[in-house]
């Protein structure tokens, strides 16, 4: 989750370009990219997070579908066992990570192999309570998937707050050019993810205490 911004701006999935954070070098280069993908496909994680996104108009946007297929691609090349949607209802009354976990399962991941955590209202919340999560299920290796700009976003609050253990995995643009034709835009019933009496973060929070909470200074480390 990147919500001090609008989610969409951080992929610009037409055309695969960083509109704004490129320019400011805010996110994993396509070198870096790929080395750490390189790594990564050596190994097996037990799971993967995956930060969720608000789920707006209907359908998903290009970020939530960028990440998502993803999570996809890393899981049918065997390096993810298990994939962790994470985000609450946070800026629309739609739990994201059930709403991306319901994509998930269209597009084919089986459901025994997807998860949530639906406590997270911040990026830097989705990683920390996902990972206090999957170490109460008992895995032992995790990491963070997720786009470019969002992977680096976190790189420095995952490694020293949450865990060095963590690698990250940050979308190979090259590669997911290359499966885009592959990619379907299913229809899934988003009722199952509905809150009722929803109220938005940017009415129940001030911006600056949003932005705190961006930072990870409103975590509960009870939580899970």
């Amino acid at each position: 989750m990147i919500h001090l911004i609008k989610p969409g701006f951080a992929l610009m999935w037409s055309g695969f370009l960083y509109p704004i954070f490129a320019i400011f070098s805010c996110a994993y280069s396509s070198k870096a990219s790929k080395r750490l993908y390189a790594e990564a496909a050596t190994k097996k994680y037990d799971v993967i997070v995956v930060p969720g996104v608000p789920f707006e108009k209907d359908k998903w946007d290009h970020t939530m579908k960028g990440r998502i297929y993803w999570a996809k691609f890393l899981f049918d090349q065997g390096i993810a066992k298990n994939i962790m949607f994470s985000g609450s209802a946070v800026y629309t009354p739609f739990v994201e990570a059930k709403i991306m976990a319901l994509y998930a399962e269209a597009i084919g991941i089986p459901k025994e192999n997807v998860l949530t955590e639906e406590k997270a209202e911040h990026s830097t919340e989705n990683i920390y309570y996902s990972y206090k999560k999957a170490k109460k299920l008992g895995f032992e290796t995790v990491a963070l998937a997720s786009d470019p700009f969002q992977t680096k976003m976190l790189r420095k609050f995952t490694l020293k707050k949450v865990s060095p253990d963590i690698d990250l995995i940050p979308m190979v643009m090259d590669t997911v050019k290359k499966i885009e034709h592959l990619m379907k835009d299913p229809v899934i019933d988003a009722k199952q993810a509905y809150v009722s009496n929803f109220v938005s973060i940017a009415k129940r929070e001030s911006f600056w205490k949003r932005l705190q909470g961006t930072m990870g200074h409103h975590i509960n480390p009870s939580a899970y």
